[in-house]
């Protein structure tokens, strides 16, 4: 009879060479002449290391599966308390987070509340639908809002591709006819700005008013930009001296690099470029700001810009849009103003003043009035 211990060393060798003897099996193993193991001393500690040496392998194996499932899900695993889309739509009373998803399979995560009109608010890199949150209260008492993540964002699909603006503007047009609205007035910053505007271009008889919030649709400008900033203008932060250097747009272009450099060190890449955007960098607060780490995709981000080009070539190809637009801007106030008039027909730009680029956080009571008597005029 084999004793306990040697039996589960027996079965570990015999399941590896089922047609060896345990003694014969280890002989080989470890390079022994054949018939040596007698000695029970010798035997018991070959049996032990043998043990260690499986059990560190499945220890290993086991780590591979763990980190594995850690990668795949390390954003729910990270989210620290209170940055869930749960815990967040609970500090807006009368809001509640819903979904679609859209015949492409891709899942569109949204908070919507209030009455009225329905308002989509797209919001822009590096956030998530938590950037309107200071203004949705208010918003709600005029509109039925409906704040979006929109494709690569937050709490909806991060697929490997489809994130030229045109198809991420099938995404909210999905949204739209899911929901059962004829028409609806769209509110985006940034990379929402530049899905709200492909939304008005492909699908003109969704949309009723369209508001750009501090960028425009990608164009040939956005492809002439220069590679290296002007002597003494690169500053850590932006100033009347010191303007926009959007050095991100080149850096996202490289595919497979930003992962490797930004895994886990997403929040200090985001407090960099939240600072440098920023006015007053305390009008994000540090709680907004691990929302926005906790939820960030750097493939998704990359993919937003990495789409520019192709956003460039289709906007060659759309109508002029003929729905009033307009243009709240800070630091691309007088960039609304060069780009909107070609490719708009109806264009009125506003300037916010005393902000930088995230207007919404920035100056949300004048974001807000602004947005209020634009969509609530007939």
């Amino acid at each position: 009879m084999i004793p306990p211990l040697l039996h589960t060393a027996h079965s570990i060798g015999h399941s590896m060479e089922p047609e060896q003897s345990f003694p014969s099996y280890y002989e080989r193993s470890f390079d022994m002449p054949k018939g040596q193991m007698t000695d029970i001393g010798t035997l018991r500690q070959i049996v032990l290391l043998s043990c260690k040496s499986a059990f560190l392998r499945f220890t290993k194996l086991a780590s591979v599966f763990l980190f594995s499932g850690l990668a795949l899900n390390s954003n729910a695993l990270a989210m620290p308390k209170g940055t869930s889309d749960a815990e967040l739509v609970e500090k807006l009373k009368g809001f509640k987070s819903a979904s679609i998803t859209t015949p492409g399979g891709i899942r569109i995560h949204y908070v919507e509340g209030g009455q009225g009109e329905p308002l989509i608010l797209l919001p822009g890199w590096p956030e998530t639908w938590w950037e309107y949150h200071k203004i949705m209260p208010v918003l709600a008492t005029h509109f039925h809002v409906i704040a979006v993540d929109i494709r690569g964002m937050g709490g909806s699909s991060k697929p490997q591709g489809g994130y030229d603006k045109k198809t991420m503007a099938k995404d909210i047009y999905a949204l739209v006819s899911q929901r059962g609205f004829k028409k609806v007035n769209i509110a985006g910053h940034d990379i929402g700005a530049m899905v709200g505007f492909a939304f008005a271009a492909n699908y003109p008889d969704a949309i009723q008013k369209l508001a750009l919030l501090d960028a425009p649709h990608p164009n040939e400008n956005t492809m002439n930009r220069p590679g290296l900033p002007a002597v003494g203008t690169f500053g850590a932060k932006i100033d009347e001296d010191h303007p926009i250097y959007p050095w991100w747009f080149a850096f996202h272009q490289v595919k497979g690099l930003p992962e490797r450099l930004l895994a886990g060190r997403e929040s200090t890449y985001i407090n960099f470029l939240l600072d440098y955007l920023t006015k007053d960098s305390t009008s994000i607060s540090e709680f907004d700001r691990k929302v926005y780490a906790a939820n960030y995709s750097i493939s998704s981000g990359n993919a937003w810009y990495q789409s520019f080009p192709q956003d460039v070539l289709d906007l060659k190809q759309y109508q002029t849009v003929k729905v009033p637009v307009l243009g709240l801007g800070s630091l691309a106030y007088e960039y609304l103003k060069l780009t909107l008039p070609p490719i708009a027909s109806n264009v009125k730009v506003v300037r916010i003043g005393n902000s930088g680029h995230f207007i919404v956080e920035e100056q949300p009571e004048v974001t807000a009035q602004h947005l209020i008597e634009f969509f609530g005029t007939p």
